[in-house]
């Protein structure tokens, strides 16, 4: 069985950027941005390469995105990076927002079979079309007592070896868990 691929979101879900002071200090800065770790943030990323291929896709922009993945990943290896350009533009009709559609049909056109897919995200809408590879976490905006990324750690190591990861149901991962 090949290893599992976990694609990783980044802002509010690995980090939180803002060009505000918070109250806690920043570990670096990218452009006007402060960067915040999630607490647990490097323990997070080295348990989890020791279980899973990684990969990192989110909506922003591709400098920002290569400047805070090396911060984030250093040499760990990346399947890929995949930034704003990868995802479709979408319009939510009931607000009238837009938000960035994340198909896994483009990591399934690499190869990767779907079944060892995992996506953690924080916002579900993001993977709509792919609900059961989806791993949906607490926004992150800079709380210097979150604790999910440890929690979430737990929970992923208890998966790398499922054959279909979109078997699980994966919405209360969070129970029995503190965080």
């Amino acid at each position: 069985m090949t290893r599992p691929l976990l694609v990783l979101d980044v802002d509010e879900t690995l980090i939180h950027a803002t060009d505000r002071t918070l109250e806690v200090p920043h570990q670096f800065e990218v452009g006007r941005f402060r960067v915040h770790e999630r607490p647990g943030l490097r323990r997070f990323v080295a348990d989890c390469a020791r279980l899973f291929d990684l990969a990192v896709w989110t909506s922003a922009t591709n400098d920002y995105a290569e400047k805070v993945c090396e911060w984030i990943f250093g040499e760990t290896p990346l399947v890929f990076l995949w930034t704003r350009d990868r995802c479709t533009r979408r319009l939510d009709s009931e607000t009238q927002e837009h938000y960035w559609l994340k198909d896994l049909a483009k990591v399934k056109r690499l190869g990767h079979d779907l079944r060892r897919v995992l996506v953690v995200e924080d916002l579900p809408r993001n993977l709509e079309r792919q609900y059961g590879n989806l791993i949906t976490v607490k926004p992150f905006v800079g709380d210097p007592d979150d604790r999910e990324l440890p929690a979430l750690a737990e929970y992923l190591a208890t998966l790398a070896d499922v054959e279909d990861l979109r078997t699980v149901e994966k919405r209360g991962w969070r129970k029995d868990r503190s965080c």
